[in-house]
């Protein structure tokens, strides 16, 4: 299936969301915020040829090239082009971000080893922050703010309140199946909460076209279906994988990465057993499952 090229979208003056379609796996969204002078870059990219890319355009803008990089979490997909941007970026994320990088190492590669990821030096952040941090470039405020576990346990949400703008991370999936196996149901559903509290106009998600807050609503209706299955599973004694492949997924049938599910119903599962929130979960037990609700086929990474 041919993905079309990566394109920018400019919601407000000085800030850009740069959008890789079609948005499926390790194809992440990442932006930037520049005033002419000074660039802040949010997340990096899967590959180097990608992350490349990435700087290409933050140039071609006629922005400078960013002294700043925020990781809105650890994955490799919005982590693995950090390199291109060091040493002469600093790169930020909270606490566990690094701590959860460092211990992932060169796991893409692992899951997915025919695919050309290019030189990747892990690069992590060399300023962590543990609630929130607040940057300027120029007169924008930028505020970076830790929601608490949920897609992983070191998220963070990029909060521009003048120009009504907000990075999600992969708290959101625009068109895509959220993903808990590194995080918590619960807490995403706080960390909607306080998505919602901020008050933005445009929502720039971890994956997928640009969206308004009405991807909250469709997002929480996600992860309570989840939890309701996981309740009912439970209590007949099923499996996560069981229960996966048994629902009806009703109005989101259409969301890409479907076999998404049952990595959210171990999520599930492991949070109904009172297992802390974010608590590792047995990783190559959730890649087969979701290899079985796929057909049988292993995942693709579209990078």
């Amino acid at each position: 299936m041919p993905i079309d090229d990566p394109y920018l979208v400019q919601p407000a003056d000085g800030v850009y969301a740069y959008v890789q379609p079609d948005g499926g796996w390790c194809l992440n969204n990442a932006g930037f915020v520049s005033d002419g002078g000074q660039t802040l870059l949010v997340d990096t990219a899967a590959t180097q040829r990608r992350a490349l890319a990435l700087r290409e355009a933050v140039v071609a803008d006629g922005a400078a090239l960013p002294r700043t990089v925020v990781n809105t979490h650890h994955h490799g997909d919005h982590t693995y082009g950090n390199g291109v941007f060091a040493p002469e970026a600093l790169i930020l994320g909270h606490d566990n971000a690094r701590t959860e990088q460092l211990t992932a190492g060169h796991q893409l590669e692992m899951i997915w080893p025919a695919t050309d990821f290019g030189a990747i030096e892990i690069t992590t952040p060399t300023l962590t922050y543990s609630d929130r941090m607040t940057l300027h470039v120029g007169e924008t405020e930028v505020r970076v703010i830790h929601p608490g576990v949920a897609h992983t346990t070191g998220d963070s949400v990029v909060w521009l309140p003048r120009q009504g703008v907000v990075f999600t991370g992969d708290l959101v999936f625009a068109e895509g199946t959220p993903f808990l196996a590194m995080g918590s149901l619960a807490g995403s559903l706080r960390a909607l909460e306080l998505l919602r509290s901020l008050g933005a106009e445009t929502v720039v998600p971890g994956h997928g076209p640009l969206t308004d807050p009405s991807a909250y609503e469709s997002t929480e209706r996600y992860l309570r279906y989840v939890a309701e299955l996981a309740r009912e599973g439970r209590a007949k004694g099923q499996s996560a994988l069981e229960v996966a492949q048994q629902a009806d997924l009703g109005e989101f049938a259409a969301w890409r990465e479907s076999e998404r599910l049952v990595a959210n119903l171990h999520r599930a599962y492991a949070e109904l057993a009172g297992e802390p929130e974010g608590a590792p979960l047995d990783i190559l037990t959730v890649l087969r499952d979701m290899t079985v609700m796929n057909g049988g086929t292993p995942i693709l990474c579209h990078a």
